[in-house]
């Protein structure tokens, strides 16, 4: 799975659901830009003198579907390409208007009422309204392949209607923590109800793309680029460049020396640069890297026994890793210290909970006595104690009597797997047991066929987790073999659904926070996911191409793949005679006027979620 991509991430998995966010109360506002050093040279120059930024990625597009996409880069596209009810502040990560324009919940919490605004109108004249929203999520409430995505997000409605042009109507069958942070991309019914089967359709075949965010999808060719224009009628204001280009390169490297030419804009990395590059860009002309906190974690994935929902189980992963004693010794095999000084030389932290300390009131970290510390002696005491001992040459044997030998998928456009990949080998050999990377440019496939043993895996977490969590219930299972659930990897623990239950209907934060700790607690005593380290946000852009962008967080934050469109809409042509004031690299924020926000009965903060992984699953 990719990077989340894994799945979405660039991962590959499953189709995934996403996330959410539960916002603070108030009137807010507010957007943008972060400085950068003042550019020697002008913005790269398009046809007619058109302002082009340029951004290559590592990513293709899985999907320009809003209904199927779950890779960063496509779910990226669409946060461009069409507004969502709400957005979050690049600040602090708090619902501000996006086509809503307010909201407000009834005492019990049941009935959703948000305002349209008036003023977004698609791309091709018509005015965007409270009907197309209606449309898309009863579309996803009925038809099974438009919930391919998103699905997560509709489940516990129960009715949604438009009672007028500016007013929709969302009610539920029970309280959902999440109402401010509904992740789902709104179509214009006049389109998208002309499609037949939303399963097989990939928006793909007429350019342009019918949207109402801030850029409009013009072209895209498959494995190469995806190019798109400016709104110049966006209702927040039209970007400052007039095209944005992602360039795909399945080539690292090449894309690194792109930058250095001034081909290309911005390179966001595979997902990160990897610490040789970023030095080597350090002291570049004109070449800023941007070295932060990521919201991301970098993971080994466990094969439970691919299954499905109705039980029927598939796939071939090793029976041993069935046993949670072989699972856990596995984890104490792993050297995260090493992982993060010798692979990503500093530029991560180690891991341990499924959520990043980016987000720290939903990190989680081990009790003393729960750690599973790295210890290879006691790693092969539990290995002796489940029967898998090793024979008369050292290998660990099977219960068939054969030497165990496992299969890791991994992605073959991240650097990071392979390298982490050879140290499993080393650390792994030394308990008998063999392993065969299996590097891939398209791991989807095996991991939706169950055929794999472990996966490097990994998402990018938004400030809400609840969809990463909910790619590990039973619920996310595939309905048969034949079909893609929005599993990471099969996982369906009863404990753990019922913590997800929980957490969902839960509207006090700090009670909130404990049961989501709660659920990474389980996780990480199954066994089945590892995380092994949290990247930061390696990536680096021209300074004479971009004068100023905005990271998210403003403070210190990404570029690429934010939980929002403010780094391509804020960014500044560096010829454009424009200052943001600022000679910081992580962001100024500017006002803007956004309408006053009003959350009924609910507190503070909550947010979105999105995968990624090398792949990139979002």
């Amino acid at each position: 799975m990719s990077t989340r991509d894994q799945h979405g991430s660039g991962r590959t998995g499953p189709r995934p659901r996403r996330t959410r966010l539960l916002a603070a109360a108030g009137a807010t506002a507010l957007l943008l830009a972060s400085g950068i050093s003042t550019p020697s040279a002008s913005a790269k120059e398009g046809d007619g003198g058109d302002k082009v930024l340029t951004v290559a990625v590592a990513q293709s597009v899985d999907s320009l579907s809003p209904f199927l996409a779950v890779r960063l880069l496509s779910t990226s596209i669409h946060r461009l390409t069409y507004e969502y009810l709400t957005n979050y502040d690049p600040a602090d990560n708090h619902a501000v208007p996006g086509l809503a324009t307010k909201w407000t919940s009834s005492p019990d919490k049941l009935t959703w009422t948000y305002t349209i605004r008036s003023d977004s109108k698609w791309s091709d004249g018509r005015q965007a309204t409270a009907e197309d929203a209606a449309w898309t999520f009863n579309k996803m409430m009925t038809d099974d392949g438009a919930a391919t995505a998103n699905g997560s997000f509709v489940t516990n409605f129960a009715k949604v209607t438009a009672t007028g042009p500016t007013e929709l109507v969302i009610r539920l069958k029970k309280p959902q923590a999440t109402m401010t942070a509904l992740d789902v991309p709104i179509v214009p019914r006049h389109v998208w109800e002309k499609v037949g089967d939303f399963s097989k359709f990939n928006n793909d075949k007429d350019f342009p793309v019918v949207g109402n965010g801030p850029f409009i999808l013009t072209d895209h060719k498959p494995d190469s680029y995806v190019r798109m224009k400016a709104n110049k009628d966006f209702w927040r204001g039209a970007p400052k460049f007039d095209e944005l280009v992602f360039r795909y390169y399945k080539d690292q490297d090449a894309a690194v020396a792109a930058l250095r030419k001034g081909e290309v804009s911005f390179v966001a990395g595979s997902p990160s640069l990897t610490p040789a590059q970023a030095a080597s860009l350090k002291n570049e002309e004109n070449i800023h890297v941007n070295d932060a906190p990521g919201r991301r974690f970098h993971a080994l994935a466990t094969n439970p026994g691919a299954r499905a929902k109705d039980g029927t189980e598939f796939g071939d992963g090793d029976p041993s890793l069935l046993d949670q004693r072989v699972r856990n010794a596995l984890f104490m095999a792993v050297d995260r210290k090493a992982i993060v000084d010798k692979v990503f030389q500093g530029h991560a932290v180690e891991g341990a909970g499924y959520i990043p300390p980016r987000f720290s009131q939903y990190f989680f970290e081990p009790s003393a006595d729960q750690e599973l510390a790295y210890d290879p002696a006691q790693a092969a005491r539990l290995l002796d104690e489940a029967g898998y001992r090793t024979n008369a040459e050292g290998e660990r044997l099977g219960k068939d009597g054969k030497p165990l030998n496992y299969r890791i998928l991994c992605h073959a456009t991240d650097p990071n797997d392979k390298a982490v990949g050879k140290y499993l080998q080393e650390w792994w050999g030394e308990l008998g047991i063999s392993l065969t990377l299996d590097c891939l440019d398209n791991v989807s496939d095996p991991w939706l066929a169950g055929t794999y043993d472990l996966a490097f895996d990994g998402w990018s977490v938004n400030p809400d987790p609840d969809f990463v969590l909910s790619i590990h219930t039973c619920a996310a299972l595939p309905a048969t073999p034949k079909d893609t659930g929005a599993t990471d990897n099969f996982i369906c623990d009863k404990a753990y659904d019922e913590l997800y239950a929980r957490q969902l209907v839960e509207y006090d934060p700090g009670k909130r926070a404990d049961i989501v700790k709660q659920m990474q607690s389980r996780l990480y005593d199954l066994g089945y996911m590892n995380v092994m380290a949290y990247p930061n946000a390696v990536e680096a852009y021209r300074t004479d191409q971009i004068e100023s962008i905005t990271t998210m967080p403003s403070a210190a934050g990404n570029i690429y793949g934010q939980d929002g469109y403010w780094s391509w809409w804020s960014a500044v042509p560096a010829d454009s005679g424009e200052s943001s004031g600022s000679s910081s690299s992580t962001g100024a924020v500017i006002g803007i006027s956004a309408g006053a926000v009003v959350l009924v009965g609910l507190g503070v903060l909550f947010a979105v979620r999105r995968r990624a992984t090398a792949d990139d699953r979002e």
